[in-house]
């Protein structure tokens, strides 16, 4: 019974630390402007249309991305939590139109309530036959968000935003476990 408990902690710790050296792997390759769209995902939003900490750093790393590459579009992708009071996708529209990147440079996908959903829907608002596509997230989030849009034909490249220090070691757990079940069920 010994040696089964001692294997079996094993093995789940060879699988974090492979987990955590996939999660680092989701910040290449980085984007260098050769995609048109750009895709931001979603994140927490708070009570009054406030972007979270790990929302603004996206939205902050979209915006130097967008500044030095005038030539990018960007999809703003997110829905409305159960404990949100507006979508995240319009809250996301806000900040970059209020922060001097133009209405016209952004597309709005406002259903998706899921990673997997963040990519799927931000497709049907891409033009068709659209490849190759540059994705926004946080340095933890960017392997699963890769593999993700793998799975739905895109060619992707990734801008890293931080993950906040007060929130890092929770996302960073939870985030090897949904790396693991995407792995496994590929969703």
């Amino acid at each position: 019974m010994t040696r089964v408990v001692i294997l079996l902690v094993c093995m789940g710790g060879v699988i974090y630390i492979w987990l955590g050296e996939e999660m680092k792997r989701g910040v290449q390759p980085a984007a260098n402007g050769t995609a048109t769209y750009m895709i931001v995902l979603g994140a927490k939003v708070k009570p009054g249309g406030v972007p979270s900490l790990s929302l603004k750093n996206r939205l902050e790393e979209s915006i130097e991305y967008l500044n030095t590459y005038p030539h990018v579009k960007v999809i703003v992708s997110g829905g409305q939590g159960s404990d949100e009071d507006r979508t995240e996708a319009s809250v996301m529209l806000d900040y970059l139109v209020k922060r001097g990147i133009p209405a016209e440079r952004i597309l709005v996908e406002d259903q998706s309530t899921s990673t997997y959903e963040n990519l799927l829907f931000s497709r049907d608002v891409l033009p068709e036959g659209t490849k190759q596509i540059t994705i926004v997230s946080n340095d933890f989030h960017l392997q699963r968000a890769k593999y993700l849009a793998k799975s739905l034909g895109f060619e992707v490249d990734v801008v890293a935003a931080k993950t906040p220090k007060s929130v890092e070691t929770k996302l960073r757990i939870r985030e090897r476990a949904a790396l693991l079940k995407t792995y496994i069920l590929g969703y």
